[in-house]
């Protein structure tokens, strides 16, 4: 999902801890890493600056404990990054949490979009 309010449906966010949450875009950011193999790809899908990009992966990482994402440096192998285990675990957690929430508000979203004029469309 990009980020933004273009697409109609629930945005989850999740608050683990006090000043510890993950969304949409960490979502997003961290699924276009294990898509791209590269924080800067992943972040420029996104309309992201690689410094915002690298400072979510950065706090993630400090935030578990263990690292969502692990680099290497460039040279010969050009480098890159990539999800560690915990990573693909929170992320498919997180996905699994946003399409129970999809799932359970659809009736009520069908409701609230009846009552915008037009109907939503």
């Amino acid at each position: 999902m990009k980020a933004g309010n273009q697409q109609t449906g629930a945005r989850l966010r999740v608050v683990l801890a006090p000043d510890i949450a993950i969304g949409p875009g960490k979502a997003d950011l961290l699924q276009g890493v294990g898509e791209t193999g590269s924080i800067a790809a992943a972040g420029r899908d996104l309309g992201m600056s690689y410094k915002k990009a690298w400072g979510l992966i950065e706090a993630l990482n400090a935030q578990f404990g263990t690292p969502l994402v692990t680099t290497s440096r460039g040279g010969s192998s050009r480098g890159g990054a990539e999800l560690t285990e915990l990573g693909h675990k929170i992320l498919d957690q997180y996905r699994k949490m946003e399409a129970k929430t999809e799932k359970a508000i659809a009736g009520d979203l069908i409701a609230m979009r009846k009552l915008l004029p037009n109907g939503g469309e």
